[in-house]
């Protein structure tokens, strides 16, 4: 339609996987349907290519960048720390792509949306470290997702996450100081990196929820709001705020 403002473009990146005698590079559709319906945009999908791309230059093109979840972990090296999970699956080709990619949007005041592995990235891209198992720690709840299929994992509503008062999230909640999570991680955030704020809690202190205070939009989420986005408001609300900001970024961009 004449005068249309074009949809931001938005970067989703993947995962790699090995597939009989080939790599694939590949993300869940969910993130791909939140990043069209839920913000707005165009999802431009950024390969797991390690050191090959150059971060700077990816992000020059982007309005908007996703991180999305997985189930493999960041290699402990990333944050100073021993592997401690025996066999725990690594895809050291998203760590190569999406840590400097992560650190060169935040220079570049390039908009950020980063849901559970995205979140554990972000802060280990800025200087934070990771609980490498939560539930092998005293007192905590167990975070990992319930057996079952897609419908009933990411269905399930694990626990609540309390708002920090006055917060980004608090806001997008319409005021409400709490609302209730679906919950699929083994790894979550330690020791919260340099800049960042918490902006959720779960009951046993778990950092679920960080911003970026000094940044246009860099949020991370532990949970999985991209899961029925649409029926859901806070999640609903999240999207919307991410692809404002996005579009804002692509305004400038063009203006420039």
């Amino acid at each position: 339609m004449p005068g249309r403002e074009p949809p931001p473009v938005i970067g989703v990146i993947c995962c790699a996987h090995v597939e009989g005698d080939h790599i694939l590079h590949a993300v869940s559709e969910k993130y791909i349907t939140a990043a069209i319906d839920g913000a707005g945009g165009l999802p431009l999908l950024l390969p797991a290519a390690g050191d090959r791309i150059a971060a700077e230059e990816a992000v020059a093109r982007l309005d908007g960048i996703l991180a999305p979840g997985s189930r493999s972990h960041i290699e402990p090296r990333h944050y100073g720390a021993e592997p401690g999970v025996p066999d725990a699956h690594h895809d050291p080709r998203r760590d190569g792509m999406s840590l400097p990619l992560l650190r060169a949007a935040v220079r570049a005041d390039v908009p950020v949306l980063a849901i559970c592995r995205g979140i554990q990235e972000l802060n280990v891209a800025l200087g934070g470290s990771l609980h490498q198992c939560l539930c092998e720690l005293p007192g905590r709840l167990d975070h990992r997702a319930p057996k079952g299929a897609v419908e009933v994992r990411y269905a399930h509503t694990a626990h609540p996450v309390a708002l920090a008062p006055g917060g980004l999230f608090e806001r997008l909640n319409g005021g409400a100081a709490s609302l209730v999570v679906n919950s699929l991680h083994h790894q979550g955030i330690d020791r919260l990196a340099p800049g960042l704020v918490v902006e959720a809690t779960a009951p046993d202190g778990q950092i679920e929820g960080a911003r970026l205070p000094q940044a246009r939009f860099v949020v991370g989420v532990q949970w999985h709001p991209e899961y029925r986005h649409a029926d859901e408001p806070f999640a609903r609300a999240l999207f919307a705020a991410f692809g404002e900001a996005c579009c804002a970024h692509a305004r400038r961009r063009r203006a420039a």
